[in-house]
């Protein structure tokens, strides 16, 4: 079976995406791995895997994409998705469900139980950055290359100030 990095790599191959790998000393936190890769932190995806709970025994778990400079609004995972309650998934079912360890999750689904969501604000600029599936590795990748491959629902996910809340749900087609 194929690993996540692999998975990424064939993806942008295939996809004809225009990226670059960076190499870098093994890093998992955002705003340090910006520093190490050379971009200011807003260009850096930051995943996070949120459980939401639907119902007593329904859950749905969501990758959660933000500009690495902004915090995650669970309240607003929760209500696009219509829960109850919402929260970070557990550290196990994370790198599950993301097929690599906290701190290299990547801004893909690879697994059929995760609903991508990003925040428009970290697709305002040319490329974005993130670890693929490594702690000494990243990837650059071009934002409309990432749009057309990922094709995430985008949605005002990220807390900051002057954030607008009341943006409609848009999928990417």
């Amino acid at each position: 079976m194929p690993t996540a990095a692999d998975r990424l790599l064939n993806l942008l191959e295939e996809g004809g995406a225009q990226y670059r790998l960076i190499r870098h000393a093994p890093e998992g936190r955002t705003d340090r791995a910006s520093l190490l890769r050379g971009h200011p932190p807003e260009q850096a995806a930051k995943c996070i895997v949120v459980r939401v709970k639907i119902s007593k025994r329904q859950v749905r778990f969501v990758l959660a994409v933000v500009p690495g400079d902004r915090r995650v609004d669970l309240d607003r995972i929760r209500e696009s998705v219509g829960g109850r309650d919402a929260g970070f998934a557990d550290r196990q079912t994370a790198e599950r469900l993301a097929g690599t360890v906290s701190g290299t999750i990547m801004p893909f689904a690879f697994d059929a139980e995760l609903e991508l969501i990003v925040d428009p604000a970290l697709l305002e600029t040319t490329d974005i950055f993130f670890n693929a599936a490594a702690l000494d590795r990243s990837v650059a990748l071009r934002t409309t290359d990432y749009l057309r491959l990922a094709r995430p629902t985008l949605l005002d996910i990220a807390q900051g100030p002057g954030l607008d809340r009341t943006a409609p749900i848009e999928q990417v087609a």
